[in-house]
């Protein structure tokens, strides 16, 4: 497989390296329109200075999107129609409209792989977490809890296309919560339909959302609880489980920056019989992330044996940016100002 790169940053670079250390395939294009990062590009790969003229004129197979929001749809659809295979970063769209266009295109090329980037499904600790909750040992999910945030030191304390609602889509939310609201819907397999929030974005003034408080409950009765935020004094990534007979606890994440702290996934459990009422925890600690990799070699497989896309599908895609839509929408005010 020859491979183009649409953006060249971080999330770029990234993908680069791991593509080359877990396949076989051939980085033969890249496209950045940033002349600090061009200059990081190795040598002898062909360069474009945008994403549409790597799609029309570059000789490869699949290309991985990992561009601002407000061009990761039409890149997708672009690339679809071109004949490529598509991995796409999150967040998928700007919107849920944007999306499904994305969606009715891929329809009509059935052959194609598309998988969008939710990386933090392959973190080893939540692979670990939806074994655990799969073997039904402990039965069935109560409710979730999660906080997912950024130190205000260095989430918004900048102006670029990330605080600008015309461009980015959304704030927070769409930016980083997103992982959360698709780790809730991996780990619950749970559709939630009602949904209660507050958006806020009283500290940095944006007209994007720095806080956004969400409650969820599906038609099974599981109740989610989510916030969001780029107010955090640390960077700070904690989702507690509860289920009948026992509790996980994901805290902690391993990221480039090492700023969440240490990856963790603690089991609590309680015997009424053997334990008198006291609680007992294990606690396993995870050294390494490897979902950069097993990511690539899940999406590489795919292609090879013609699998489905079962992580990170368009259907996965579809109804996390549904769930981001209706929590905005949720917000009467929110609702107000920027939806009607």
């Amino acid at each position: 497989m020859k491979v183009g790169i649409a953006g060249y940053g971080v999330v770029g670079t990234t993908r680069y390296e791991s593509i080359l250390k877990n396949t076989n395939y051939s980085v033969t294009a890249i496209s950045e329109n940033n002349p600090h990062a061009r200059k990081k590009i190795p040598k002898g790969i062909q360069i474009f200075e945008d994403y549409q003229s790597l799609i029309a004129l570059a000789d490869i197979d699949v290309l991985f999107i990992s561009l601002p929001n407000q061009f990761a749809s039409n890149a997708t659809i672009l690339s679809l129609q071109k004949g490529l295979h598509v991995f796409c970063e999150k967040p998928p769209a700007r919107t849920l409209s944007e999306l499904n266009d994305v969606r009715s295109i891929a329809e009509q090329y059935p052959e194609l792989k598309l998988m969008y980037g939710f990386n933090h499904r392959f973190h080893l600790s939540v692979e670990d977490a939806k074994s655990v909750i799969e073997s039904n040992k402990f039965g069935r999910i109560i409710n979730l809890k999660g906080i997912y945030g950024k130190s205000q030191m260095i989430s918004f304390n900048q102006t670029d296309w990330r605080t600008n609602r015309s461009k980015a889509g959304g704030g927070i939310l769409l930016d980083q919560g997103i992982h959360m609201l698709d780790l809730m819907r991996y780990l619950s397999k749970e559709k939630f339909t009602e949904i209660f929030s507050f958006i806020d974005n009283a500290f940095w003034n944006f007209d994007v959302e720095d806080n956004a408080y969400v409650m969820m409950r599906s038609s099974n009765g599981v109740v989610a609880q989510l916030h969001s935020s780029a107010t955090q004094w640390r960077h700070i990534f904690n989702l507690e489980i509860t289920l009948e007979k026992g509790s996980l606890i994901l805290g902690g994440l391993l990221t480039s920056s090492k700023s969440y702290g240490d990856e963790t996934l603690t089991i609590i459990t309680s015997n009424p019989e053997k334990d008198k009422g006291d609680p007992k925890e294990s606690i396993s600690k995870y050294n390494e992330d490897i979902s950069w990799d097993n990511e690539i070699k899940y999406f590489a497989n795919s292609l090879a044996d013609g699998s489905a896309i079962k992580r990170g599908s368009i259907d996965d895609a579809i109804e996390t940016m549904r769930l981001i839509e209706a929590i905005y929408k949720a917000d009467p005010d929110w609702k107000e100002k920027f939806y009607t």
